[in-house]
């Protein structure tokens, strides 16, 4: 019985969570950064630095990610589905004062969403972080994605179709 279970949950691992060596056409297309996202979270970043995000474009192709000169070619990619307490355990604290970040706050109005996450060598975007705007996104809808870059959340909308 316990091997049963075993093979159960690795089985059910590879469901969930599928890593790829293409980024997913989910996601394919160049995205420009409209607005940060109003959340409950502790950032590594003040209004100055997140500003210098909006506008700017993230493109993604079968084997390329690139947000402004910064471009990652044939990046590790891991596509999976997470629920909205999945998301929330994931990426808030555990404590009072702790940052906490929901679905609702995001603006997805589903149960789950599709993340994915492109592994990187580190960037220096800034002193504070080694994340690239873009590099691990939830899908919203076919148009809009949300993500992070120093607990600070940002939208981007769809600016040309995939290719």
């Amino acid at each position: 019985m316990k091997k049963m279970l075993v093979l159960v949950t690795v089985f059910l691992g590879f469901v969930t969570a599928t890593p790829s060596q293409t980024i997913p056409k989910e996601l394919r297309g160049t995205w420009v950064v409209r607005r940060e996202v109003p959340t409950n979270t502790i950032s590594c970043w003040g209004e100055k630095e997140a500003k210098k995000i909006i506008g700017t474009e993230i493109e993604y192709s079968a084997q390329r990610f690139r947000w402004k000169r910064v471009v990652t070619k044939n990046p590790d990619v891991e596509a999976k589905t997470v629920t909205a307490q999945q998301f929330h355990e994931a990426n808030s604290g555990g404590g009072t004062n702790s940052s906490q970040v929901t679905f609702a706050q995001l603006g997805i109005k589903e149960e789950s969403a599709l993340q994915i996450t492109i592994r990187h060598p580190s960037a220096t975007i800034t002193e504070a972080t080694g994340e690239i705007p873009g590099d691990n996104v939830l899908v919203k809808d076919k148009n809009t994605i949300t993500f992070s870059v120093c607990n600070v959340y940002f939208e981007a909308e769809r600016r040309t179709p995939p290719q």
